[in-house]
């Protein structure tokens, strides 16, 4: 999935609109009943789909080595003006192969996909999991939030059960860590959210 395909589609273009959204609400209220999941700093972070960068400047505030993931350039642009006194590391990367990361060979602490999930059809997300867990540290943490619900115009989701995130995280050598859900924090009728954590033993 690249900046060109469907994957990323509209975000290019509501890039504006979004960045006021992403921002309207804190790390700490996105990730609340995950934090007890979070290593202590220092550690290497990874945020793949970072949007305009409102998790990995917090994480990187918090003293972590953040490396952040993005495919949208209007998104990353965004996140680089608005967080610009973080030490964050800035990359045009995109799941399901990661080709950026991967060859870097780095290996992450903590990796966090937040509602990038849901826009990888079955396929891709069977691709994506073990690239993914390739970047994953032994004892690291993978912590996934998905959305479910109606799709916005214009975008490209799909719904993705829990249990198939759990077997194809299984399946790359990953141990479940957490499993739950919350309602939408920006109160969008029938949108609602999963929260799985994993671990590489």
């Amino acid at each position: 999935m690249t900046e060109t395909t469907t994957g990323t589609q509209g975000y290019a273009a509501e890039a504006d609109a979004l960045a006021v959204q992403y921002e309207s609400v804190t790390f700490e209220e996105v990730h609340g009943e995950l934090l007890h999941l979070f290593p202590a700093a220092p550690a290497r972070v990874l945020d793949i789909g970072a949007g305009t960068g409102r998790d990995a400047a917090a994480l990187a505030r918090l003293g972590h080595t953040v490396t952040a993931a993005e495919p949208t350039a209007e998104l990353r642009a965004h996140a680089e003006r608005l967080h610009a006194d973080t030490a964050v590391s800035w990359l045009g990367d995109a799941l399901p192969e990661l080709p950026g990361l991967r060859a870097r060979g780095e290996r992450f602490d903590l990796i966090l996909v937040t509602a990038v999930w849901m826009h990888l059809d079955p396929a891709e997300r069977a691709r994506a999991m073990p690239n993914v867990a390739e970047l994953l540290a032994p004892g690291g943490t993978l912590l996934m939030r998905v959305r479910s619900g109606p799709v916005p115009p214009g975008r490209r989701m799909f719904e993705v059960p829990d249990a198939e995130t759990v077997a194809l995280a299984e399946a790359a050598g990953l141990r479940v860590l957490h499993r739950g859900g919350r309602p939408d924090l920006h109160g969008r009728s029938g949108v609602s959210w999963s929260e799985l954590g994993f671990t590489r033993p």
